[in-house]
């Protein structure tokens, strides 16, 4: 079944406190991304070299831009769970802001057509 377009601003205004209440069960929010590596050691006999199932791992690592800089932190098994948790709630999160962006837009270009005289009027000073 589809979902029925708000007719009014009130209905906009229910669904954006709706997808609002959706962010306070968000947890803790972390940018960046986790990855999982295996790597050839420094000792030049080792099967590591020649076969790529013998690489030492997995190593963890996050990675992430701080401060305009890329940062990279070797994490323990433990920590890159948490970690990987704690980006899909970053990714929730940014979702959940884009959907309410996308109603508050819909809300208030149907406020603005409901009031013309709105529309018409000069913008405020700031």
């Amino acid at each position: 079944m589809a979902a029925t377009t708000p007719a009014t601003p009130d209905d906009y205004q229910s669904q954006y406190r709706d997808v609002a209440a959706k962010i306070a069960d968000v947890g803790y929010v972390r940018s960046g991304s986790v990855i999982k590596r295996y790597n050839k050691c420094g000792t030049p006999t080792c099967g590591c070299h020649t076969d790529p199932e013998r690489r030492h791992g997995p190593y963890w690592q996050w990675t992430a831009k701080v401060a305009g800089k890329t940062v990279t932190r070797s994490l323990a098994p433990a920590e890159a769970a948490r970690y990987q948790e704690w980006i899909a709630n970053d990714r929730q999160l940014r979702a959940l802001i884009d959907e309410m962006r996308t109603i508050a837009n819909r809300a208030t270009e149907l406020t603005l057509q409901q009031d013309p005289e709105v529309s018409l009027q000069q913008d405020p000073e700031v």
